[in-house]
């Protein structure tokens, strides 16, 4: 079999999305895994969800011959936020596709590659979102000398990385950076070309600045969410706590605090590194069996009274997230498709370029319809 661009769209669709959908939906990240993914409320560019704030008010009792209790009806909430464009990219040159076109075993093994590349990269941008403000902000300037960077935390960044670097007005001072190395002891990152950032400058994603789907950030934040102020919505307010010592019994009195104002239960628990390290000191030191769940994707966790308990590289430092599952939603247009062109092309030349591109794409932004009925601890010592 010769291989052509066209039987190249062909494996794109046929062979790779399906594998490359299931990676991204369960295989990314364990907490994107327990979300549910749902075309319901999708109009338009907007997501338009109604929810129930409270409880009908037509509920009591009375005497045998006494009026009726009044019905009030249910107090509704619009949730309104816009859908989020999700972009992920291969490149494969027309010198590589020429020389495996007679060889269908090194073509498969150069489609495994760059899609493999792919997945790694998107797994890692969607789990970096889920614990940010939407805004795509990676991380602000303390220091630069020359290439090399010194940044307030350099969670966010790796090798490969494309970024944005903004003045502290928000004005774009330098576009597509290519992040070359990261010393994660020095919290320096290094970057392909001197650009003289001064202190306090901020690093975005590339092209990606107020575009990212909501996070954990904003739904833990102060400011108006889902285009609602939280000062008139008491069940848009999570519970938060700042604790320096980590104890069972303020971890308890978090998930109890949850099921008391929301009615709702915590089922999954995500918390940094040193976070985990403080809590399986803690569960040691109270000579208590420290067990594991299996859990979707071929994770494992840490189990707290039958909870899991996930570390993740991009929860902040001495924090512990304390979440219902049940109440978030993957709000979607469509799940990861290709991105195709009039006569249905999913690979397209680079104008001027002996190159390639095939660009999947979705549509999509995280709800979570009862911030009240979630979680968090901060300040905590980590281990």
């Amino acid at each position: 079999m010769t291989i052509t661009t066209v039987n190249t769209d062909a494996a794109l669709k046929k062979y790779y999305l399906s594998a490359v959908t299931d990676q991204l939906n369960f295989y990314a990240n364990p907490f994107l895994a327990r979300i549910a993914r749902s075309s319901a409320n999708v109009l338009g560019k907007e997501i338009r969800k109604l929810v129930r704030n409270g409880m009908n008010g037509g509920v009591g009792a009375g005497t045998e011959d006494g009026a009726l209790p009044t019905a009030h009806g249910n107090n509704y909430v619009a949730l309104v936020q816009s859908l989020k464009n999700l972009y992920g990219t291969i490149e494969i040159s027309d010198k590589a596709i020429r020389t495996s076109s007679t060889n269908a075993g090194s073509f498969v093994n150069l489609l495994d590659e760059e899609m493999n590349s792919l997945v790694r990269s998107a797994s890692y941008n969607m789990s970096r979102m889920l614990f940010g403000d939407g805004s795509g902000f990676l991380g602000k300037v303390v220091s630069a000398s020359g290439t090399t960077v010194t940044v307030d935390d350099v969670t966010n960044f790796t090798v490969g990385m494309q970024v944005d670097l903004y003045t502290n007005l928000g004005v774009l001072h330098e576009g597509n950076l290519y992040v070359k190395n990261v010393d994660r002891d020095k919290k320096t990152i290094t970057v392909s070309k001197s650009t003289s950032p001064a202190a306090d400058y901020e690093f975005y994603a590339a092209g990606s600045r107020n575009a990212e789907i909501t996070g954990l950030k904003s739904i833990f934040g102060t400011a108006a969410i889902y285009g609602n102020p939280r000062t008139d919505n008491a069940f848009l307010k999570p519970y938060t706590k700042t604790v320096e010592t980590l104890t069972e019994d303020e971890i308890q009195l978090a998930i109890d605090k949850v099921e008391e104002n929301s009615g709702g239960k915590i089922n999954f628990i995500m918390c940094s590194w040193g976070v985990r390290r403080a809590l399986v000191k803690l569960l040691k030191e109270n000579r208590a069996i420290v067990s594991t769940i299996d859990l979707e994707g071929g994770y494992k966790a840490v189990s707290f009274n039958g909870i899991p308990v996930v570390a993740d590289r991009f929860c902040p430092k001495g924090t512990m997230f304390l979440l219902n599952t049940d109440d978030f939603v993957l709000h979607q247009l469509c799940d990861w498709e290709w991105l195709e062109d009039e006569d249905g092309k999913i690979l397209k030349q680079v104008p001027g370029k002996a190159v390639f591109t095939a660009t999947l794409v979705k549509y999509a932004e995280l709800m979570c319809y009862r911030p009240f009925g979630q979680a968090k601890l901060d300040g905590i010592t980590e281990a």
